[in-house]
């Protein structure tokens, strides 16, 4: 039974985690709101959203799979999507021809998967890192 309930406790976990990792990655979005460009169509949001999502689901699977405890894998996850938003945050700096939100909210598809890439690949290194 404890496999069952742990399997529901990490579910539980990463949903809230995901929600809060996304409410503040909007707070941070100055320029447009997600959802109502997700409403929109905008796929090149949905595609950066879409590897937010992705990019803090693999930083909690390397925290279950390091943690010996369901308190260890809220603080790696925590301080894992703290990375990833400050990942964002410098991505949208060293861009500097351009601003990632504004060709984000603009619609551009290759701004858009540049930031899923970002994301994923970010997640891979910060999960790496926990163990």
């Amino acid at each position: 039974m404890e496999p069952f309930l742990l399997t529901i406790m990490y579910f539980a976990i990463a949903i809230v985690v995901i929600l809060v990792g996304l409410a503040v990655f909007e707070l941070i979005t100055t320029k447009y709101k997600d959802w109502d460009e997700i409403l929109a169509g905008n796929k090149a949001v949905a595609l950066s959203i879409s590897g937010k999502i992705t990019g803090i689901s693999i930083i909690l699977a390397f925290a279950i799979y390091h943690s010996f405890a369901v308190w260890e894998t809220l603080i790696w996850g925590g301080l894992g999507v703290v990375l990833q938003m400050i990942g964002y945050l410098l991505f949208e700096l060293f861009t500097r021809k351009f601003s990632v939100e504004e060709q984000l909210h603009k619609g551009n598809l290759a701004v858009g998967i540049i930031s899923f890439g970002v994301s994923v690949g970010l997640a891979f290194v910060i999960g790496a890192s926990i163990t």
